[in-house]
């Protein structure tokens, strides 16, 4: 089986280094808050020092990061993954980033070291991870992509090769678009029957399986009429990064993007009041103190 290095253990990397491992993979880890590692090291992970050592002894380099800039400060930076790469490895980005970055990355990663790149956005969140149903939208050589088919089995219901490198990602922003309108309406939803007097806490049961339904309405949806502020299974702040990533993607289209600007905007007022870092069922709230309409 190939040998594989994992950077960024996060709320993804963590339950999907676990599924890796239950697999059979050996996996050899790197984060930059080591203590985060205490998990995925009592299931059989072998921490290293450095991205050095783990990219020495490692067939593909998987990445789960934050945004843009860190896979750029993890690969190209000093002492970065594209310093010690090599003719034949593969570096598989399951980060959501900027297209048009990435597509320079992989540009310069070949040039620097020889390495293939595979972008591999995912969708499903932390349940998803954890269950091994993942939907992965996948950017690359058809032959790198085939080459990571049993890497990417435990991890995933279903993968997709979107086209070149680059085109996993445009897919994340599409997907991204979705999910981040659907659950600003969801939030005005959810505060406008809460004021009409409606039971809220049984919409998302009352709609089951019709037009209305979705995946955030019954995860995020009792949460939100409960108006609770849950410990974070995602962030608003990605939410925020993604829908802006499509407004600068729709410029460099020329595609109009009017909804998922809006979102963007009412979103980011979201966050400036110290809600980044909470979790989107939050998004209630700015409507309940009626400041989005203001």
């Amino acid at each position: 089986m190939m040998k594989l290095g994992f950077i960024g253990i996060g709320l993804m990397g963590q339950p999907m280094v676990l599924r890796l491992l239950a697999a059979g993979f050996e996996v050899r880890v790197w984060n930059r808050s080591p203590d985060k590692l205490a998990v995925v090291k009592a299931a059989g992970a072998t921490e290293e020092a450095s991205i050095a050592e783990l990219v020495a002894g490692v067939d593909l380099v998987l990445l789960c990061l934050a945004n843009t800039q860190v896979v750029e400060q993890l690969v190209f930076g000093k002492d970065g993954a594209a310093a010690h790469g090599r003719l034949g490895q593969l570096l598989v980005d399951f980060s959501s980033t900027d297209p048009e970055a990435t597509r320079d990355f992989a540009a310069r990663l070949q040039a620097a070291c020889g390495m293939g790149w595979v972008d591999s956005p995912v969708s499903g969140g932390v349940a998803g991870a954890e269950q091994g149903s993942l939907a992965i939208m996948c950017g690359g050589e058809a032959a790198d992509i085939e080459r990571i088919q049993p890497v990417l089995a435990p991890l995933s219901q279903r993968v997709t090769h979107m086209g070149p490198v680059g085109s996993g990602q445009v897919t994340k922003v599409c997907n991204q678009m979705i999910v981040g309108c659907n659950l600003m309406v969801l939030a005005e939803m959810m505060a406008l029957a809460k004021a009409c007097g409606v039971d809220a806490e049984k919409i998302p049961f009352a709609l089951a399986g019709g037009f209305a339904d979705s995946k955030p309405m019954q995860l995020t949806g009792p949460l939100m009429a409960a108006e609770s502020d849950p410990e974070p299974k995602w962030h608003v702040r990605t939410l925020l990064k993604d829908l802006d990533m499509a407004v600068v993607q729709s410029q460099r289209a020329g595609s109009a993007t009017p909804m998922s600007g809006l979102a963007a905007q009412l979103m980011r007022q979201h966050g400036s009041k110290g809600f980044l870092e909470r979790d989107p069922a939050t998004l209630i709230k700015l409507y309940k103190d009626g400041s989005a309409a203001k």
